[in-house]
């Protein structure tokens, strides 16, 4: 073994590290002590490399001394990830006139041609630049040389140490050069991360006997299943196994010539490699192999390629098997691969007519023809046909054609828009900010430059996890939600140490977020519940009512339904808690903005167009999300809360009949004083007493406040006074903080976070330093009032791993998120807890 301090041989026990040499020569000492056949090699450490990109070179020929004279070296790229990547591999240096004729002579002249020609061409372009058109076409090694002298001046090198030499520069130059360098970034690499660099002598895959190059694995990328899956190409070198028409199976397979046919043996070896590799390195590995003569050899050996599905079975079966522990296989999903398993995917493999690109908002794909009106795509449902609902923006009025349709597509907004957090919520896939189709609602026409004019019934796919619309029906993958995946969320639910609770509006929310297990709903907003068509005629007479007992009359109406939605959420959720949100929208959303609909709306009202209309107008506020909503509304109009109430309350008392007492959570939205939570409470608690008196049976219930003002976190303390708990909605208080609406800041988000103003966009990930703080002095002074004080996050944040993190680190007692979210969040809560407490 030699070591010196610019490189080290790499041998069972070499000093090597990862931090230091890269993953990949780390890789290859640890097959070197299984006791695999892996060809000579040699590191050159993080330091080495980049004084080599500054002009300081190792001494050449101590490194070259480490090899036996005349034979061909590699070199490939060691970076401390393997994510990270590197310049790629160069072939068979130290190749020249002598060497090719020696070659010849045990090869043959063709195969000798064959490696000098492609190890001229890939000096000629990868490692010195030269144009590549210069070596196209059926040339010689000989006509090779002489275009390389016309372009360089220069003949080409037969010294091996000179061609060593500008292989190591020319790569350690391209791992500093910029593309380089915001590729790494953008994989999660630090500006200054290092590349090592693995001198490997050649196994040459040439020979007379068999010989040739391979790549094999032993699970499925896609499902991640235990198969082979590999190529073999006969006298073949690297990885042109994976690119070559004529490459073999390495396992002997029906559809063609197969390594194992003519050499059981070798595939035998290949195979109680990989579960060597498997039991040692603990991972399923991707595993370059190379016959020379029938020796085998294993050059390499990285983590194989595979989809978040394969993931998932992957990291469950090498628990399963003791490989690794439950908790490291948590840990070694990334929470938001999950997605990949939650919803149907376009497969990969397919091909993909792409219309247009863009925001992906909500993961997922769906098939189906166009519509460009919720009452279209509720007709659609009712026929049993796919839609895809399209529209410059939704506004709440879509909620119930967004119901009924298969996926969203808007041309305006981004990832925090109406129509992306609803689809979130829905599991419905949404692509938003779609700027480039022009959408005439009128004609129900939706043109796409450059292609043709597509009509309302047309069929698209909309891919909400690449952002992509494409024309025609795409080949899909069905979600995997049973198998590993269940058996992660069961892991996942044994770890954790923080509540997680979902965002249900409906039953069909409620269902699937028992279907994923869940500790409770941690938000019910009861307005989502007035856009059924006849419960939205009742909320508009409310509305328009200019008498107390008008409006006392469509309320009693609505009480029932209320009442009635109410008792089958309790009834699903068995006893787990509920939190019920107050209406909260300003009440112009539940009117109709167009001239279509006023016209509807009068005659089902009968009441003459030119009255709805003013009333209508009379309405409007110049900025409705900062008017008379929430709390507000509340206190002005107070038969709305003292109905809700009421439906809650008889609803309680209706689902706890023969089973354990239901005990509702009430939360008063956009609070802002500690006096609107003493109205509303004395209201709330005047309609229990009642509920009581009337019934004759005790209950319980819990009120509490949705923190989502400033005012309201800095008074939090005499605002905890009045309540049971607290549920900071980061949604709004992220609006508040930065003084700006989350449907409007994609126009200008992106250049921010490009110019460093944002780290991030603070609406799709929490902002800990702003409102975090905000947040934080909350709850400080909430507790500091009423320790006991339950707190949680409860916005489109509260399913992210970084608010998950924060609410931990924080003592906040649970987050609550969308339905399809709550996998994400439950996976994320686990590894903090594995990665906090250290658990198998």
């Amino acid at each position: 073994m030699l070591t010196t301090p610019d490189f080290t041989e790499i041998t069972a026990g070499a000093d090597i590290k990862a931090s230091r040499h890269g993953s990949r020569a780390k890789c290859l000492q640890r097959l070197a002590r299984l006791g695999l056949p892996v060809p000579q090699s040699v590191a050159l450490p993080f330091d080495t490399v980049q004084a080599i990109a500054k002009g300081k070179l190792p001494n050449m020929s101590a490194l070259w001394g480490v090899f036996d004279a005349g034979v061909l070296v590699s070199v490939r790229s060691s970076s401390q990830m393997a994510d990270w990547g590197g310049p790629g591999s160069v072939l068979n240096i130290g190749m020249n006139d002598a060497v090719a004729a020696d070659l010849a002579k045990t090869h043959g002249p063709d195969a000798a041609d064959a490696l000098y020609l492609s190890f001229i061409k890939t000096y000629a372009v990868d490692v010195l630049r030269l144009d590549a058109d210069i070596f196209e076409g059926p040339i010689t090694p000989n006509l090779a040389k002489i275009y390389f002298e016309d372009e360089t001046e220069e003949p080409f090198p037969q010294d091996p140490g000179t061609q060593l030499t500008e292989v190591l520069r020319a790569m350690a130059r391209a791992w500093e050069g910029t593309t380089a360098r915001l590729l790494r970034q953008a994989q999660g690499a630090p500006a200054d991360a290092g590349l090592g660099l693995v001198v490997q002598r050649m196994a040459l895959g040439i020979g007379q006997g068999a010989s040739g190059s391979g790549v094999v694995q032993f699970v499925s990328a896609n499902s991640g299943q235990a198969q082979i899956t590999g190529r073999y190409l006969p006298q073949g070198q690297g990885r042109a196994a994976l690119s070559e028409d004529k490459a073999q199976f390495v396992q002997s397979d029906p559809r063609g010539p197969a390594l194992e046919d003519d050499c059981p043996g070798q595939v035998a070896a290949l195979r109680e490699a990989g579960a060597l590799i498997r039991a040692k390195l603990r991972e399923e590995m991707q595993i370059e192999f190379t016959l020379m003569n029938g020796e085998l050899f294993i050059l390499d050996a990285v983590r194989c390629p595979r989809s978040g599905r394969a993931e998932v079975e992957i990291a469950v079966a090498l628990a399963e098997d003791g490989v690794i522990s439950k908790g490291e296989a948590m840990c070694r999903v990334p929470p938001f691969t999950l997605n990949q398993l939650l919803h149907r995917q376009v497969d990969p493999d397919a091909a993909r007519d792409v219309l247009t690109r863009g925001i992906a908002a909500a993961p997922g794909a769906a098939t189906g023809r166009i519509v460009f009106t919720a009452e279209a795509a509720q007709s659609a449902a009712a026929q049993d046909e796919a839609c895809i609902l399209i529209r410059r923006e939704t506004s709440p009025e879509d909620i119930r054609g967004m119901h009924a349709a298969q996926a969203i597509l808007t041309e305006r907004g981004g990832m925090t828009s109406h129509a992306a957090v609803i689809a979130r919520g829905l599991g419905l896939p949404c692509v938003s900010g779609a700027t480039k189709l022009q959408m005439d609602a009128r004609k129900k026409t939706l043109t796409v430059p450059g292609r043709k004019v597509f009509h309302e019934g047309d069929v698209i796919t909309v891919d909400g996890s690449s952002g992509e619309v494409l024309a025609g029906e795409a080949v899909m993958i069905e979600p995997a939600l049973g198998g590993a995946f269940a058996t992660l969320m069961d892991w996942a639910d044994d770890a954790r140490d923080i509540g997680i609770r979902v965002n249900a509006d409906t039953l069909e929310d409620a269902t699937m977020a028992q279907r994923f297990g869940v500790d409770g709903i941690g938000l019910c907003r009861t307005e989502h519940m007035f856009f059924d068509p006849i419960r939205l005629t009742v909320m508009r007479e409310m509305i328009f009512a200019e008498e107390p007992a008008d409006r006392a009359a469509a309320l009693d109406r609505l009480l029932p339904m209320q009442r009635k939605d109410f008792t089958e959420l309790f009834k699903l959720m068995k006893g787990q808690t509920v939190c019920i949100r107050l209406f909260d929208p300003p009440l112009h959303e539940f009117l109709p903005a167009d001239r279509d609909g006023i016209r509807a709306m009068a005659e089902a009202m009968d009441m003459p167009v030119s009255q709805v209309a003013a009333r209508i107008e009379s309405l409007q506020e110049f900025n409705p999300m900062l008017g008379m909503r929430g709390v507000r509304l509340g206190i002005t109009v107070p038969e709305i809360y003292d109905m809700q109430a009421r439906a809650i309350f008889e609803a309680a008392l209706a689902a706890s009949r023969g089973r354990a007492s239901v005990v509702p959570e009430i939360m008063i939205p956009l609070v802002s004083a500690k006096r609107e939570v003493e109205l509303v409470k004395a209201r709330i608690d005047a309609v229990a007493a009642a509920v009581r008196s009337e019934s004759g049976k005790k209950f319980d219930f819990r009120l509490g406040v949705m923190v989502e003002t400033p005012r309201a976190a800095l008074r939090a303390g005499e605002i905890a006074e009045s309540a049971s708990f607290l549920s900071f909605g980061t949604n709004d208080l992220t609006q508040m903080a930065y003084g700006m609406s989350r449907d409007d800041a994609g126009r200008f988000m992106s250049a921010y976070v490009q110019q460093g103003v944002f780290p991030e966009d603070p609406f799709q990930r929490l902002d800990t330093e702003g409102v975090g703080e905000l947040l934080l002095l909350g709850a400080e002074r909430a507790r500091a009032t009423r320790p006991g004080l339950t707190l949680s996050i409860c916005g489109e944040h509260g399913g992210h791993p970084d608010s998950i993190a924060f609410s931990r680190a924080s003592g906040f007692d649970y987050v609550s998120c969308s339905p399809y979210r709550l996998p994400v969040a439950k996976l994320a809560a686990a590894q903090f807890a594995v990665q906090d407490k250290k658990l198998p």
